[in-house]
């Protein structure tokens, strides 16, 4: 897979690039990764990318020219590669990133040559023009506003780049990620066996491999149903996971509550 970012602050991605999990998954080759700075693709001194805005108002925009050859150079060296350009621009106006959408895009690069250039905005935004036309896709973080759109794209980078296969050590991990299955993590426990005189559940301590399976179905629909009840009115659920909602203590303690 290969990334391609366009930004101001290409030193950034060093988070995603010299650390943890993603390192190691650049070191086994399973990603690429290239910046491009607009300034680069600018023709006066001062290699300025911005300027005021048309028809007042505070902070400045940046230019469409610097944009659009930095992407013009990303576009032909992917094509050399025989990639095609998927353009994903960091806006408060994009759709919500969801675990959905990260597989989809991960599934695109695997099997449809498809690398994805990460358009990174600063300052007040981007000139409108740049976006209509050069723009595939705009993401979301959620409902709040941030300095630029690097610290989106790394978090998009980390969330593809973990379900590259050989990305984890234990495969599994990905597979009982929170929202892989449509609901939230179950609760984990480390040594020690009881710490500040809460124990560890008996039942993972009890070998019963189905009991466990259960026990953590249950905890994560639980905890959904707590946290997230929109993830269960998308997802549905099934008889058995009805009754072990309903089977589970908080369920019973909701109820006596209510009825009171």
């Amino acid at each position: 897979m290969r990334f391609d970012a366009v930004t101001l602050f290409p030193e950034m991605f060093d988070a995603i690039l010299d650390h943890g999990i993603t390192r190691r998954a650049l070191d086994r080759g399973l990603y690429r990764f290239k910046s491009w700075n607009p300034r680069d693709f600018t023709d006066d001194p001062h290699r300025t990318v911005d300027d005021r805005p048309y028809g007042g108002g505070p902070g400045m925009l940046m230019q469409a020219e610097p944009l659009d050859r930095a992407l013009n150079a990303v576009q032909q060296d992917l094509a050399s590669e025989g990639l095609t350009p998927w353009v994903v621009h960091f806006s408060p106006r994009g759709r919500p990133l969801t675990h959905q959408r990260v597989m989809a895009l991960k599934d695109a690069a695997l099997n449809q040559n498809q690398a994805l250039v990460l358009l990174c905005g600063r300052y007040e935004g981007i000139d409108e023009r740049l976006l209509q036309r050069r723009v595939d896709e705009e993401i979301s973080l959620g409902d709040f506003v941030l300095s630029g759109g690097e610290l989106p794209a790394l978090a998009l980078m980390d969330a593809l780049i973990r379900q590259l296969p050989g990305a984890l050590n234990d495969a599994d991990s990905a597979v009982e990620d929170s929202f892989a299955n449509g609901l939230l993590d179950c609760p984990h426990y480390t040594r020690p066996e009881v710490w500040q005189g809460e124990a560890v559940p008996d039942v993972l301590k009890s070998g019963n491999h189905a009991a466990i399976v259960q026990w953590r179905l249950q905890q994560s629909l639980a905890i959904t149903a707590a946290h997230r009840p929109d993830l269960l009115a998308m997802r549905g659920l099934s008889k058995q996971e009805q009754d072990l909602l309903a089977a589970h203590p908080g369920a019973a303690q909701k109820k006596a509550v209510q009825g009171q």
